[in-house]
């Protein structure tokens, strides 16, 4: 009985060094980025698919007809940040993608690893019958399936279930 194994890779140090310094050099590139709290995001009115039409046509109509605007409108700057926006808009989604992939990827290989590790324990256990030479390390591996007292639960009560205290 084995385990499907979807992916079957290596990274190694110095290809993950290198992503790793590819990631510094995208920031360097971006020096202008922020971190909001959350309530700052909260606050902040948010350009959607629906709004982003809205906001070009509107960048458009500035443009055009910029005599229509309050004398201390700055339709230079709103120019900037619709165009920003526009730019990291693809980036966005190109590393929304490559984060998605990386996270799935790591979910799979993390299952393939654990699928792996649960038939490592189920052949120890098995080994050990009649043995007992793997016993420390089935009862630190066994740590991992070990049931937690409910709250309220006495020890006396998990005695009594047969479930061993912390």
């Amino acid at each position: 009985m084995g385990t499907v194994n979807r992916v079957s890779a290596t990274l190694t140090q110095q290809d993950r060094d290198a992503i790793l310094a590819s990631m510094d050099t995208i920031k360097a590139k971006l020096p202008f980025l922020v971190t909001l709290s959350l309530d700052d995001k909260h606050a902040l009115k948010k350009l959607g698919d629906k709004s982003r039409a809205f906001v070009l046509k509107c960048m458009e109509t500035a443009s055009q007809n910029p005599d229509i605007l309050p004398r201390g409108f700055d339709v230079a700057e709103m120019k900037k940040d619709v165009d920003l926006f526009e730019q990291l808009f693809a980036i966005r989604q190109g590393l929304m993608k490559l984060s998605e992939m990386v996270d799935d990827t790591c979910m799979e290989v993390g299952s393939e690893a654990y699928a792996a590790s649960l038939l490592v324990y189920s052949y120890a256990k098995s080994a050990n019958i009649g043995t007992g030479g793997l016993d420390a390390v089935l009862d630190e591996l066994g740590q991992r399936f070990a049931r937690k007292a409910k709250p309220g639960q006495s020890l006396a009560a998990k005695a009594v279930q047969g479930t061993p205290a912390n």
